[in-house]
């Protein structure tokens, strides 16, 4: 029926519904998405002033397998899988490092670290072997405005930089490429599905409802668009001081940023790339967030800050910190959220729901997980074994 109608009208009479509650925690669902969803999606690793020298390493671990980027004695930066091609144990361990040579803990093969292997303990033992073609196995490599992103499979899918095309004038005031870390790297795992965080982030319905403290710093003014591969959502700080104190400093000692333009200056702007990546760009720091999926049920968010170096006014850091605190709330309240969702769908009285046209990145998200996993228009969970039917 469904078929038929898209058939007969031109629209899908999905177009205006959520995705089924099921896939929200179906094994099946889940493995298949690893494979059609992360697996040829770009994936943020740090940025590339994390990797100043050469040897310094950043590694990611998702979707079952660990890559690392390295800086090449030539200054170059390269991907590959973390896994060493004598027994496949992983070579390098932790988040981030520096090493003059790659070398494997289990039995000493070295790689360098342009990925070549050039050490093979007893080599003689190995008479047939072709050491030029065990190096180890590149992945695909992308330097988008000074952040280094990684992809496991070339589906022929668009560059970041194709990605994000429509927005480059809007971001080039914000100069990502002179960013440098501010701290480090945090861990957030969280009982929901990847897709639930995502679908919370791209939500501008819920924040009059449930972020008193984004309403008082926006008013009505937060708005959200929906483009091929990014969605956008802004907001502009309003000038009535605001109740609370955190809020109330911010408007206050946010100081001028020289290289803002005027209208930028008191802006708040958000990206999220498909289909699990967010910049917060604020114009005292630079955000990034990935909802890594763990299991059909859970999820590890990662995130940093980054900020324009050189910039340490006393008004700077104070801005900073209550940035984190104004921000530490809304995550609090968002994670309350999306396990409240989490759990009803878990519901024998829910399926599906319907979604307002204001729901416009959360339309197009579902209309492109439908497009790439069919089984997806389902309403009730197919009988297991329908991804190898």
């Amino acid at each position: 029926m469904a078929t038929q109608a898209a058939e007969t009208t031109g629209i899908d009479p999905l177009e205006g519904w959520s995705l089924p509650a099921w896939t929200y925690s179906d094994p099946e669902f889940f493995a298949v998405e690893q494979e059609r969803v992360f697996a040829p999606s770009w994936q943020v690793v740090c940025h590339q002033s994390d990797l100043p020298s050469p040897g310094d390493w950043h590694t990611l671990d998702y979707i079952g397998e660990s890559v690392i980027v390295v800086r090449g004695a030539d200054g170059a930066l390269r991907a590959f899988t973390n896994v060493c091609r004598h027994r496949g144990s992983r070579i390098l361990d932790g988040a981030s490092g520096c090493a003059r040579k790659l070398v494997c803990p289990y039995h000493a093969w070295t790689y360098e670290l342009d990925g070549r292997l050039s050490g093979v303990p007893d080599s003689a033992s190995y008479p047939a072997f072709d050491r030029a073609g065990h190096g180890l196995a590149p992945v695909g490599l992308e330097i988008w405005r000074g952040f280094v992103f990684v992809r496991l499979v070339d589906d022929g899918g668009p560059s970041v930089a194709a990605m994000m095309a429509p927005y480059e004038a809007m971001i080039a005031p914000y100069r990502f490429e002179a960013l440098q870390a501010l701290g480090r790297v945090t861990l957030r795992p969280r009982a929901v599905n990847w897709k639930n965080v995502g679908d919370n982030y791209a939500d501008g319905l819920h924040i009059p409802v449930a972020h008193p403290g984004l309403t008082r710093l926006f008013g009505k003014g937060y708005g959200v668009e929906a483009r091929a591969h990014v969605d956008r959502m802004w907001g502009d700080l309003i000038e009535r001081p605001s109740a609370n104190w955190s809020e109330r400093l911010y408007q206050k000692l946010l100081p001028p940023v020289p290289h803002l333009p005027p209208e930028r200056q008191r802006h708040w702007l958000y990206f999220k790339l498909w289909p699990n990546i967010a910049f917060d760009i604020y114009p005292d720091q630079v955000d990034f967030m990935q909802w890594l999926p763990v299991g059909p049920t859970e999820s590890l968010i990662r995130e940093i800050s980054y900020v324009a170096p050189g910039d340490d006014r006393r008004e700077m850091r104070a801005a900073r910190y209550l940035n984190w605190r104004i921000n530490r709330q809304v995550n609090a309240e968002d994670t309350a959220l999306i396990t409240r969702v989490q759990h009803g769908m878990a519901s024998r009285s829910f399926a599906v729901g319907p979604l307002s046209d204001k729901e416009a990145c959360l339309r197009h998200f579902c209309k492109r997980m439908r497009r790439i996993i069919p089984e997806a228009r389902r309403e009730t969970r197919p009988a297991p074994g329908w991804s190898h039917a």
